[in-house]
């Protein structure tokens, strides 16, 4: 999932009636080695949670619509699913442990010797990316909590529940292989990463979509396409920089979240399908918040603003930035035909106007942020991830 910016569009008002990027390869740095953990405080002060505490907006009805779709479920969205004989483990692309010890650290010599290619941007966003993996625990209570479609009992049968304990399964192993192989890449400050996953996993996570499956699935469908985008991007980068091994994991890692998303689209067609103007509705009330990533609350306990400079770090290197944020929109907005959608109320239509037409105010906004950005002046920002080593952004 995430790493992910998202734009700031909040001076947008609800309305009362292909990028291309160019990406900078920067000079390789050296390998870092361990160093002796530092004295840490018992207490740091993390950034403030959210406020806004909405929930259950479904009405009644429309719970009982979401279970008369189980059958369809069944039908459609299962089968997004793989068999576990049939997926990848983390250890497929990692060093057998098995091996004869010096085996063994060869191949750990190896991979350490294919990462002294990457910058240490590239690290930034990696582990960036992995700890937002790391999260799924919040997202899966998110999925869990979603009226209509939640397991009351922990091992339901329903085709719902289903997908969400084996959809979090097939989820865990990104955040498991991408962790294990920074551990071994000895680039990255592991104890520092921990800490920030854990104040992340402590913080939770509340994207408002308040209990409400029309809202859940449509943040769920962005966000895995946000995911498939940057864990492309970091593919892209790694082949660029010599390691095809780190390559082929982040391409595996994002053909699962495009097949993810595939199953999280699919359910917001059908939404749209059997009760157009609330799932119009719902898209509208989304975007007006902003798909809020689930990492924007990641705190190291020494940068109060880490999901901004690691966000400016993705936008740098072309990972993630403010122009793919639209084209997500511009691409569901097609493959939801939102455009030519009829049959919806005067809210309907009302929402259908704002979705549609926000696609040109946010390239608008693109374009005022990159004018500011060309003007602001450089300023290094020190990642205790890569042992407090200073970035220019």
């Amino acid at each position: 999932m995430q790493a992910s910016l998202y734009l700031d569009i909040k001076t947008l008002a609800w309305p009362s009636g292909g990028h291309t990027s160019t990406h900078h390869i920067f000079r390789p740095t050296p390998t870092v080695r361990f160093r002796p953990l530092p004295l840490v405080s018992a207490v740091a002060t993390s950034p403030p949670p959210l406020t806004r505490q909405k929930t259950h907006s479904l009405p009644p009805e429309k719970v009982e619509l979401l279970k008369s779709l189980e059958g369809w479920a069944s039908q459609t969205i299962l089968p997004f699913l793989k068999p576990v004989n049939e997926c990848w483990q983390p250890s497929t692309f990692l060093p057998d442990p098995s091996l004869p010890k010096e085996e063994f650290l060869d191949r750990v010599r190896a991979l350490r010797d294919r990462t002294d290619g990457l910058p240490d941007e590239y690290f930034v966003v990696l582990v960036g990316d992995m700890i937002t993996e790391e999260v799924l625990p919040a997202y899966q209570s998110m999925l869990n909590g979603l009226d209509g479609v939640r397991d009351e009992s922990g091992v339901s049968s329903s085709p719902w529940a289903q997908w969400i304990q084996a959809w979090s399964a097939e989820e865990n192993r990104h955040g498991d292989l991408l962790k294990t192989f920074l551990y071994l890449s000895g680039r990255v400050d592991m104890f520092k990463i921990e800490k920030t996953i854990q104040n992340l996993i402590g913080a939770g996570m509340e994207p408002g979509t308040e209990n409400n499956p029309y809202l859940g699935f449509v943040y769920a469908s962005f966000q895995e396409r946000a995911t498939f985008i940057s864990h492309g991007n970091t593919a892209r980068l790694a082949k660029d920089c010599g390691d095809p091994v780190l390559a082929r994991i982040c391409g595996t890692i994002a053909s699962d979240e495009r097949r993810h998303e595939f199953a999280y689209s699919k359910i917001v067609e059908k939404l749209l399908e059997v009760d157009p103007t609330r799932a119009m509705v719902a898209i509208a009330d989304m975007m007006r918040k902003k798909i809020i990533m689930p990492g924007h609350l990641m705190y190291d306990g020494e940068d109060p603003k880490l999901y901004e400079h690691f966000g400016a770090v993705a936008q740098r290197l072309g990972v993630y930035t403010t122009h793919d944020y639209a084209d997500i929109l511009e691409f569901f907005i097609g493959r939801w035909r939102l455009e030519k959608m009829e049959g919806l109320t005067g809210e309907g239509k009302r929402a259908q106007d704002f979705v549609c037409g926000l696609l040109v105010r946010i390239r608008r906004l693109e374009e005022l942020a990159d004018a500011r950005a060309r003007k602001m002046k450089p300023h290094g920002v020190k990642f205790s991830w890569i042992y407090n080593k200073e970035l220019v952004l």
